[in-house]
């Protein structure tokens, strides 16, 4: 868990009493420190992305590096030291992505950037792009792939239920309030 070892590490508040409670980077922004949030963002994302690799040393076929993947992705969100409550995916998601499908790292950040540009929604802007990400890779001829992160968005979409109840709600906090 990235985020709270760099928040405990930099002596901030417990990052799981604040904001969503969430040990993830945009939790980890609302300590008031960017930097931590960005390294949080890209430890979580390396994390996948190292386990695809490892994965993938087993052999040519794409299924050993979609199950560390998928490993890493579920070790993220129900991480045995933190009593099964971890973060909610998102950046590890995009790891894989770089790690499985590099050009889908293009698309889901043209995504997330539009759409948080547009909505100032953090939580919307990954709903969207997690689930235009499946789409995407089915049209790009990698079934497997795609597979793979129709499961991981389904996941995702879980996770983030009470961020879909306050964004229908109106009550969703924005980017930078």
């Amino acid at each position: 868990p990235f985020g709270l070892l760099l928040t405990k590490l930099a002596g901030t508040t417990d990052l799981r009493s604040i904001g969503s409670g969430n040990i993830g980077a945009t939790n980890v922004l609302r300590t008031g420190r960017k930097d931590l949030a960005a390294a949080t963002l890209l430890l979580d994302a390396l994390k996948g992305t190292a386990a695809v690799m490892i994965g993938g040393l087993i052999g040519n076929a794409p299924e050993p590096a979609m199950i560390a993947g998928l490993g890493a992705f579920l070790g993220h969100i129900f991480p045995v030291w933190l009593k099964f409550r971890g973060g909610k995916g998102v950046a590890t998601y995009v790891g894989l992505l770089l790690g499985l499908v590099p050009v889908m790292l293009a698309v889901f950040a043209a995504i997330w950037i539009g759409l948080a540009y547009l909505t100032r929604y953090s939580s919307l802007s990954a709903l969207v792009a997690t689930a235009a990400s499946p789409v995407v890779l089915w049209f790009l001829g990698h079934e497997k792939v795609a597979l793979l992160f129709l499961v991981l968005t389904v996941i995702t979409w879980w996770k983030h239920s009470a961020n879909i109840s306050r964004l229908l709600s109106g009550t969703e906090s924005k980017i930078g309030s």
